[in-house]
């Protein structure tokens, strides 16, 4: 009778002791993280950038360098003075000359700086528009990464657990050493992952640090679910790339300056007229103060300068053919990346509204089956590496999807909405 209640009493304590294990392997669901007020949104990393991305910051010296030039382009021919003194008579002549730009040279000079000025602009929102891409894949990266970290951690964790309860269970009797080894050889697996998903997680906040601006070391809390981000259309899509791409605007902006050289060009063609004065003095006996007035003009004998039209013009139909074929590849890429983003995100919404539920109902009749002592510990580790892996399927499904809405942006030209 004694015996049967030591055999009682410890068969108890085993059972107690694998719940207590079961319950602490399956007690790391997914819970809300509390955001800091300290936090950076998605929002907040884009408009750092723009204030302290290195590369935005060199992009708009573009702007002092095309308003200078403009300043340039606005400024008027000086008049040559001159001064000669010979032993001949007038001894002494005092001239000057005053350039006089014909065919309007100034005026479209001018407007070809001005020209230039809204082509820069649109060169640095192209910038811009490729920094706040950076941006969105590095933010995104660091949830990623973060996500497979403490993911990865918490199966370390895990391990450690499991390891210890079956090195109990083996030194009460009740289970053979195998199954310490198993624990052991899962235990250095998820050590080593760990391992790796830390260096990951340090060199994706790195890479977002250094967009914004700040010391790479800097570890701030991200606020942004790491699945945002609706569905898009390919119309949606395409009109907005149609209306609002960068890429586009910057060839458009190009193509309006290169028509402006070709006025300015075509101006030049027109000679520009010298007028000059001349005061002369000591011509005795005949005057002591005297002068002389002419004028000087190119003569277009041997050049009409047709060949820097020609060149200006040839350049305008090589912009246009390229705006063509930038706007047939934008077509393409927007519908093909706008239908890849349409399915990464069906495919991850599958990962988080069913695949991964059902991985947790398998966790939890495995937890049952141990804790009737049904199945052995290789069962209950094999359905817990089964959930995890699962769940890291689901963070590779969701950084796609990022990925394909980060492709689709920069495929855009714009900010989505």
């Amino acid at each position: 009778m004694r015996v049967r209640r030591v055999v009682m009493s410890r068969q108890a304590r085993l059972r107690a002791l694998g719940a207590c294990v079961v319950s602490l392997l399956f007690s790391s669901a997914a819970s809300a993280q509390l955001v800091p007020g300290n936090s950076l949104s998605l929002q907040a990393a884009m408009d750092r950038a723009f204030s302290a991305n290195a590369t935005i910051a060199a992009a708009r010296l573009r702007g002092a360098v095309d308003l200078a030039i403009l300043e340039v382009a606005r400024e008027r021919l000086n008049p040559d003075a001159s001064v000669e003194i010979s032993r001949e008579t007038p001894k002494q002549a005092f001239g000057v000359a005053v350039p006089l730009e014909l065919g309007g040279k100034r005026a479209k000079g001018i407007a070809v700086g001005e020209a230039t000025v809204r082509a820069g602009e649109a060169e640095i929102a192209a910038i811009v528009a490729q920094v706040r891409n950076d941006v969105r894949r590095a933010y995104y990266g660091v949830l990623v990464a973060d996500s497979r970290l403490m993911l990865l951690q918490e199966m370390r964790d895990i391990a450690v657990r499991v390891r210890d309860t079956a090195q109990q269970r083996f030194d009460a009797g009740s289970a053979p050493r195998l199954e310490v080894m198993q624990a052991q050889l899962t235990l250095a697996s998820a050590e080593n992952e760990a391992t790796a998903a830390q260096g990951n997680a340090v060199a994706a906040r790195a890479s977002l640090n250094a967009l914004l601006g700040q010391p790479l070391e800097t570890v701030t809390p991200l606020s942004t679910a790491v699945d945002s981000g609706g569905p898009v259309t390919s119309e949606a899509a395409l009109t907005m790339a149609q209306s609002a791409s960068t890429e586009l605007v910057v060839l458009d902006r190009q193509i309006e300056a290169q028509r402006a050289r070709i006025v300015l060009a075509q101006a030049l063609q027109v000679p520009d007229v010298i007028p000059t004065a001349t005061l002369t003095h000591d011509a005795q006996p005949e005057f002591t103060y005297g002068w002389r007035a002419g004028v000087a003009v190119t003569l277009p004998l041997f050049t009409r300068h047709r060949a820097v039209v020609l060149v200006e013009q040839t350049t305008l139909d090589q912009l246009t053919a390229q705006r063509q074929a930038t706007l047939l590849r934008i077509n393409g890429q927007v519908t093909s990346t706008a239908v890849t983003v349409q399915a990464q995100r069906q495919l991850y919404m599958r990962y988080r509204d069913e695949i991964v539920p059902q991985a947790q109902q398998v966790e939890q009749l495995a937890q049952d089956a141990y804790q009737l002592g049904q199945s052995g510990i290789a069962t209950l580790l094999q359905a817990l590496q089964a959930s995890r892996d699962i769940r890291l399927r689901s963070l590779d499904a969701v950084s796609q999807f990022q990925n394909a809405l980060a492709d689709l942006e920069r495929a855009i030209g714009a900010p989505l909405p």
